[in-house]
């Protein structure tokens, strides 16, 4: 029972502290946001994606038409290692050659998507220019295939689908942003009120002096404004005025 209690007063004292520390916790919750904001907005270059669709299928004779499921087997294994020399210099090398006049290709990067049992991969190329980003994808796959046949020997590349230009970016992404921005202000708000409210050395309950402390009450003595001070010396005057007047006048 005792320990219910004690868990209720937790419960009871956290809830206090942070209504009592309202104003502190949704002024950091805003100030953070804001801050998420500005960075999201004003600071953060945006960034494009495009992506082409590359096919590995070899083309088999009729007469190898038993074979076809080993040999789809085989070329869907050789896709981790088309993603590694995809991403590596000798393609890449190439490719950053070919687009550097390009706005934003100084900053552009390529990736490899790739799906379980399917012959068909994705080059995403990401650029701070929409187009860019496209013309680095197509490129790649270009280059890929066509030096894939002079590395590998193997003519099993096809692109499927190329890269269009794409005006809406992928990063930053401002939703998520200001979302984390309301989550890390309310974290920090509570932190600053737990923190504030562990600082804070005065006492709040008599209880804390007879009970915990073990010291005898003399009294209270409650706080008042300065206005309430000058009012109750006016008061007091002007009492003692009529009663010195009366004094007098008997």
């Amino acid at each position: 029972m005792d320990q219910t209690s004690n868990e209720v007063v937790s419960i009871s004292e956290i809830l206090l502290t942070l209504r009592k520390h309202v104003k502190l916790i949704l002024g950091t919750t805003i100030v953070i946001t804001a801050l998420a904001a500005i960075v999201t907005f004003f600071v953060m270059t945006p960034k494009y994606s495009s992506g082409t669709q590359i096919l590995v299928n070899r083309k088999l004779d009729s007469s190898m038409a038993a074979a076809q499921l080993q040999t789809t087997q085989a070329d869907i294994a050789m896709i981790s290692t088309y993603k590694d020399i995809i991403t590596g210099p000798v393609i890449q090398n190439t490719v950053k050659k070919a687009t550097k006049n390009l706005p934003g290709a100084s900053d552009s990067s390529v990736s490899v998507a790739t799906e379980t049992s399917s012959q068909v991969f994705t080059i995403n190329a990401t650029a701070t220019n929409p187009d860019t980003a496209a013309a680095v994808a197509n490129k790649t796959a270009s280059v890929f295939k066509k030096k894939i046949v002079k590395m590998m020997s193997i003519n099993n590349v096809t692109i499927v689908s190329k890269a269009v230009s794409k005006s809406t970016p992928v990063s930053p992404m401002i939703k998520i942003n200001l979302l984390a921005g309301v989550v890390l202000g309310l974290i920090l708000g509570v932190g600053f009120a737990f923190i504030s409210e562990f600082n804070d050395k005065t006492i709040k309950d008599e209880a804390f002096l007879t009970e915990d402390l073990g010291l005898t009450s003399l009294g209270i003595v409650n706080e008042m404004s300065q206005k309430g001070i000058d009012r109750q010396i006016k008061e007091q005057s002007q009492s003692t005025a009529r009663t010195s007047h009366a004094r007098r006048r008997v």
